[in-house]
């Protein structure tokens, strides 16, 4: 073989080395590079999934601070806002919930019934407020207006603001009762309501953990839902025969004795 060919041959092969060195450089730069992308991706996935732990129930969690029961209200620990006579025959015990659709729906139909029933003494009416649909939807609005009522509450204007935020309760997964202001601006319907302590009341938050632990006592009575509505422990709100006129005739034949 002549040098010129051996020569060529060496170079040839060298050349081929050269080329199976940069392959294997890119190859190990390309290992490298989807390493480090998968540990960007796990990383970023560990992220979100530690966000979604921490964010996961927020509505649901129980407010910080103290305890504080609306003014008069009544019933084991203090959970109840009653509305009527004390020495009424029956007792009308209501768990709601001012985003629930169905409370509305039960509103409507009894309403007038009750306040005839509550006017005349026949009748008393213990409200237990919960955030069931802030668990369910998420959001605030529950809670919110929960407080709000509490606040009423506190001025004496209870059952003219809960009928407010009924009349005007926004739809369902609409969570237009998370806003103090909106809940603020609704107490104008009800005259001598909207005062600087309702409105400190509302921003502050003031009976947050009460509505919250009104909120477990409903969920330790196993209620299957809001309106729970009980009359002598029968929850009424599911009874179909129930109408309110059978209601008034229940409630005014207790009152006879």
């Amino acid at each position: 073989m002549s040098e010129k060919n051996h020569d060529a041959q060496r170079t040839a092969r060298q050349r081929l080395a050269a080329e199976r060195e940069k392959q294997k450089s890119a190859e190990r730069r390309r290992r490298t590079l989807i390493v480090g992308v998968t540990v960007i991706c796990v990383l970023a996935l560990a992220t979100v999934i530690g966000l979604l732990a921490a964010n996961s129930g927020k509505s649901g969690k129980t407010s910080a601070g103290p305890v504080v029961a609306p003014s008069g209200a009544q019933g084991k620990d203090s959970l109840a806002v009653p509305v009527g006579k004390d020495g009424a025959r029956s007792t009308l015990t209501v768990w709601e919930d001012f985003r629930c659709p169905a409370c509305q729906a039960f509103e409507a139909a009894y309403r007038s019934t009750i306040h005839e029933l509550t006017g005349s003494g026949k009748l008393r009416v213990e409200y237990h407020l919960v955030r069931l649909i802030d668990g369910n939807l998420g959001g605030t609005g529950s809670l919110r207006a929960a407080n709000a009522a509490a606040c009423a509450q506190d001025a004496g204007k209870f059952p003219a603001y809960h009928d407010v935020l009924y009349d005007n309760q926004p739809k369902e997964a609409d969570d237009a009762y998370a806003s103090n202001a909106k809940l603020i601006q609704l107490a104008g319907k009800v005259p001598g309501l909207d005062t600087p302590a309702f409105q400190k009341c509302v921003n502050d938050g003031t009976h947050d953990a009460w509505v919250d632990k009104s909120h477990a006592a409903f969920q330790a009575g196993h209620f299957s839902g809001t309106p729970t509505v009980l009359l002598g422990g029968k929850n009424i709100a599911q009874d179909r025969t129930m109408t309110p006129a059978k209601l008034k005739q229940m409630v005014e034949a207790a009152a006879k004795g």
